[in-house]
């Protein structure tokens, strides 16, 4: 193949073969991961011909279109598109309606020589014109829609999403008025309580809402809710979810739902010395038991949907807002509801139908005849399915409405995960979008010589611009509602993701660019709709300009203590960026007492992580090095009592090191700070492990006290008043 071919078809499809190597140097992808990528996308990267054919077939679509299927403006005065139109027309008088989100419409006619010519071509026979137009109004912020007419015509030559964004994403009054604020980062699977049936739940959210309010702090920051896969417990990962428009059934509280009033057999149940045993086991255990707790919660919730079902007048109301909430919905809600019940039909006839690539061949696709079919004759089961989502959707709303009513700025505080499984619901019914034999990671490092694949199918750059962005503005949506801010894992999706062929390693991957403004563009419509601070995940290699862009939107970024390092020496918490949120660990980090008695690296070595103790030994050297950069910079802020050790070496972990840590950050100049629990606790062990799956028991480690343990311990409360303080001051 010539390379003219190759490269022009990597363009068209927003391939990028730079990146930084292994080594921090510049790299180049070779031409054959190239063409290996290609063919993971759909295309015979091997013929010369057809794929000079598509990129023709792509130019040519282009002016056949006459207007691109989208464009994204900032709010102004005047917009600039390009219209692409036959020679015939240039005498026609043309109209241009923009029909408002709100139904209003708004009329320019425009005659061809109102162009500038920008270039021509001619496809069968006819040539055509490609110009750009300006369009003069005042239009709202917005989805709207523009229609191409030939005036006294009807029928429109093109139609075009027009999507009219402010400036940036939305910011709190008080944050933008100088205000600091803290709040509390948790897994919420982690949460320890009295109450709860061996998992945290959205009354547990409430409660810790409290407990944070009444001791100064603001928010709570909870890992992604999206919704998993219940017939499948042991796969906990909140960051590979089935779906991250829909949420985690297992965080429903069952004694908060209406219907349990009114169900006595299960009431009775509940009080039965054996289930409130059951129950105490759960809620001990040290590890959250997915398997026990999601058989115990869906068996519960069937009986609540059985009691809905029940014809008394109490019933009948809360059915029809039921009814009422399903048919608010889009078709997602019966894809996702159908899929659960799918995947536990499968599983109970075949243990090995797991995932719906594996599954019978008529039930391969949400839309196949044979799905359809299927959800008709079982509509009871599907309605099972929404049933929980309704319930847990209610609560979740519930809890947002409660933080609210605390007055709290922020309140909750969601996150956003980078992508979903290949076995999920989001895939199975949307295959034409995602492309399934493609996973996104990240490019060799001097950490990772090989990179990092993470199982998750991304969306096509060219597929979510001819889908008019919808897949990405109804993201926003779901995960907007019902909280105060929204964490973006891995933020520089927006402009670039690295992609690996499916069977290879990721270091045969390379860059798929986005259409960056026009992401950040939806985005801050989306948070200012919402009234939504937005925060991103920008760790890593961040291309040159993306924090200027970020940093334009709005968006607040992502300062993790431990990473905050120059040249061996620590940076100053005085010299963040104001507009971000500072923290000391991460979910893929160890707590403070981990990092700094290394326990996270020893347990790299008892899980098999490293190859040899040349290389253990090489990062216990590299950690003690980190270690004096942190005590060199409590100490030179006055952050440690004069007489504290000074040398990491002979300096372990204590309350005094660990708090005076925290307290440190807080003193800095980023506007949100966010702790964790595990770290008020002096706790230890992580909650995840990178790079390990069965090694370690990832994603079900619980918080070492319960709620109200936490919060009348009497150091405890002395670190959150000095906090609440601190960032007062």
């Amino acid at each position: 193949m010539t390379r003219p071919i190759l490269s022009s078809f990597a363009q068209m499809k927003g391939i990028d073969p730079h990146f930084v190597d292994a080594r921090g140097n510049p790299a180049i992808v070779s031409d054959e991961h190239v063409r290996k990528l290609i063919k993971k996308m759909g295309y015979d990267s091997q013929n010369e011909t057809l794929l000079e054919q598509c990129i023709e077939d792509e130019k040519k679509q282009h002016w056949l279109s006459f207007l691109p299927a989208v464009a994204i403006f900032k709010k102004t005065s005047d917009y600039i598109f390009d219209v692409c139109l036959p020679i015939n027309l240039a005498d026609k008088k043309l109209v241009y309606k923009v029909t408002t989100e709100e139904k209003k419409t708004v009329t320019l006619h425009l005659k061809a020589t109102d162009f500038d010519l920008s270039s021509t071509t001619e496809i069968s026979k006819i040539k055509y014109q490609c110009s750009r137009i300006k369009f003069e109004s005042k239009l709202p912020l917005g989805y709207h829609q523009l229609d191409l007419l030939e005036q006294g015509k009807r029928k429109p030559l093109a139609t075009m999403s027009l999507i009219i964004a402010p400036q940036g994403c939305y910011c709190p009054q008080k944050i933008l008025d100088g205000e600091k604020i803290w709040g509390a980062s948790i897994q919420f699977y982690c949460i320890k309580s009295e109450l709860n049936w061996g998992i945290g739940d959205f009354s547990d959210l409430k409660v810790l809402l409290k407990y944070i309010k009444d001791n100064g702090g603001d928010f709570i920051g909870l890992n992604p809710i999206h919704a998993l896969t219940p017939s499948q417990p042991q796969n906990p990962s909140p960051y590979s979810p089935s779906s991250r428009k829909w949420l985690n059934i297992l965080y429903i509280d069952i004694t908060a739902v209406d219907e349990l009033s009114r169900s006595k057999d299960l009431q009775t149940k509940i009080k039965s010395t054996q289930f409130r045993k059951m129950l105490n086991d759960l809620r001990d255990n040290k590890w959250v038991d997915y398997k026990a707790v999601t058989a115990l919660k869906l068996s519960a919730l069937r009986s609540l949907f059985t009691t809905l079902n029940n014809k008394t007048a109490h019933s009948s109301r809360r059915y029809a807002q039921f009814e009422a909430y399903i048919a608010s919905k889009d078709d997602s809600l019966i894809q996702q509801a159908s899929f659960d019940a799918l995947q536990f039909k499968f599983l109970a006839e075949n243990e090995d139908l797991w995932g719906w690539p594996v599954w019978p061949t008529p039930f391969k696709s949400y839309q196949s005849q044979g799905t359809q079919n299927w959800i008709k004759k079982n509509q009871d089961e599907v309605r099972f399915w929404c049933y929980c989502q309704w319930v847990t959707e209610l609560q979740l709303e519930d809890a947002d409405n409660f933080a609210k009513s605390l007055g709290m700025t922020l309140g909750i505080y969601r996150d956003l995960a980078v992508g979903v499984g290949k076995n999920s619901a989001e895939i199975w019914a949307n295959q034409d979008l995602y492309s399934s034999e493609v996973s996104i990671g990240a490019p060799p490092d001097i950490l990772g010589p090989l990179g990092q694949s993470w199982g998750l199918p991304p969306i096509a750059p060219d597929k979510l611009v001819k889908a008019r962005y919808q897949p990405f503005i109804d993201l926003l949506q779901s995960n907007m509602k019902y909280c105060g801010a929204l964490r973006i894992d891995h933020v520089m999706a927006l402009l670039r993701l690295w992609w690996v062929p499916e069977g290879e390693t990721a270091d045969a991957g390379a860059y798929i660019y986005y259409a960056v403004e026009d992401m950040l563009n939806i985005l801050a419509l989306e948070s200012m709709r919402n009234q939504c601070l937005v925060i991103g995940e920008d760790l890593g290699t961040v291309p040159d300009g993306m924090d200027v862009l970020l940093k334009d939107a709005g968006i607040y970024s992502y300062k993790v203590f431990f990473f905050e390092a120059k040249d061996g020496k620590q940076t100053s918490p005085h010299d963040y960026n104001p507009q971000a949120m500072a923290t000391l660990a991460t979910h893929d980090m160890p707590t403070i007492k981990g990092f700094w008695q290394c326990d996270d690296l020893y347990l790299g070595k008892e899980l098999g992580l490293y190859v040899d103790q040349n290389t253990l030994d090489g990062l216990l050297n590299e950690r003690l090095y980190n270690k004096q950069s942190v005590l060199n910079s409590l100490h030179e802020h006055q952050s440690l009592p004069s007489n504290y050790t000074r040398d990491a070496l002979y300096t372990g972990i204590n309350q005094v090191l660990n708090f005076s840590m925290q307290k440190h950050l807080a003193k800095g100049s980023c506007a949100l700070l966010s702790l964790q629990l595990e770290d008020f606790l002096e706790m230890d062990s992580p909650v995840n492990v990178p790079g390990t799956s069965n090694e370690y028991r990832n994603w079900q480690r619980k918080l070492s006290c319960n709620l109200k343990e936490i919060f009348t311990n009497k150091d405890i409360k002395k670190l959150l008043e000095d906090l609440t303080n601190i960032r007062c001051n």
